[in-house]
């Protein structure tokens, strides 16, 4: 049920998506493309049979992210279409480039190379916070390729962002110590204790996690080079004056109880974009892919099977002129 974009239902916060992720042999679909000098790592599935039409979907991680913020949403999204994520400049197995330096447009150029490298001329980008930002300077970038945004919390409105986002930085590096390695974020993770503290500012209930997920969804992300310069890149990358220029379908997804990012920026963006659906999941925090992510593949699932339905009528149409 949904109430003025509220949207009500039975309490799946922490159940794990189907398929399940952890059946999935993730080594055997991981890949690397050169963007310019840089190589870039991703991870892409594909549906178990070819669907004509079926647009693909690239999702983009944000701070402290790597490609495994997707994990709960990439097997369900390839059992209808090539599903792709991948880890930006600086974050996951991705190096920075060599001068060190990186934008929001740097990045939105970054995910359109790797969609030609992999073939996709048209395709939907999701994207969370600073992901969110990425995608959304990429629908502007590239209006004749993508062909929907789904924004979940994205930055680059609030004016808030710029004081929060550095209380992030500092608790997510202090908290999770991402410099200690892989052994250390599994002793965070499976300490219902430790996993709250560490988590308490991304997600409404860390402890509601699975300890796997949040190991590799969210803790193992924290330490990486790219960090404090994209960091800088997003505080003051204000898109508020652009964005009624985004012409595409566009799904904003905002947790009601959002620490990092108010929820409130979420009316800004659905009126600024005119033909937007907004969606406020309650008891949910800054990563709704991965706190709810039952109720968040169904919501993507249903908003890219309407593209794939104007995609067919415009094929259609050109076919017909």
């Amino acid at each position: 049920m949904s109430d003025g974009g509220v949207v009500r239902g039975p309490d799946d916060y922490g159940l794990t998506a189907e398929p399940n992720w952890r059946t999935v042999d993730w080594a055997r679909h991981l890949g690397r493309v050169r963007i310019g000098r840089t190589p870039v790592h991703y991870v892409r599935l594909d549906p178990p049979q070819r669907r004509d039409g079926a647009v693909p979907v690239v999702f983009v991680h944000g701070l402290s992210g790597q490609w495994q913020n997707w994990l709960e949403n990439l097997p369900a999204t390839a059992l209808e279409r090539p599903a792709v994520a991948l880890d930006l400049p600086g974050f996951g197995r991705s190096p920075l480039p060599a001068n060190g330096t990186v934008s929001i447009p740097y990045y939105a150029s970054v995910v359109a190379r790797l969609c030609a490298a992999l073939g996709f001329d048209r395709y939907v980008v999701c994207g969370n916070s600073m992901g969110g930002l990425i995608a959304a300077e990429l629908a502007l970038r590239e209006p004749g390729r993508v062909r929907g945004l789904v924004l979940v919390s994205p930055a680059g409105v609030s004016s808030a962002t710029v004081k929060v986002l550095p209380a992030v930085a500092v608790g997510t590096v202090v908290r999770l110590a991402g410099a200690y390695g892989g052994r250390f974020h599994r002793h965070v993770a499976r300490r219902r204790r430790a996993r709250a503290l560490g988590l308490a500012l991304v997600a409404r209930y860390p402890q509601r996690l699975d300890a796997d997920l949040a190991c590799e969804g969210l803790i193992k992300g924290a330490g990486k080079p790219g960090f404090a310069p994209a960091l800088r890149a997003t505080v003051g990358y204000d898109l508020r004056e652009r964005l009624p220029e985004i012409a595409v379908p566009t799904l904003v997804v905002w947790g009601k109880d959002d620490r990092v990012i108010p929820v409130r920026d979420a009316d800004v963006w659905a009126s600024r974009i005119a033909n937007t659906e907004k969606v406020i999941l309650p008891r949910t925090g800054h990563v709704a892919q991965l706190e709810r992510p039952r109720t968040f593949n169904r919501l993507l699932r249903d908003f890219v099977a309407r593209i794939d339905t104007q995609e067919r009528t415009r094929t259609t149409v050109a076919s017909a002129g």
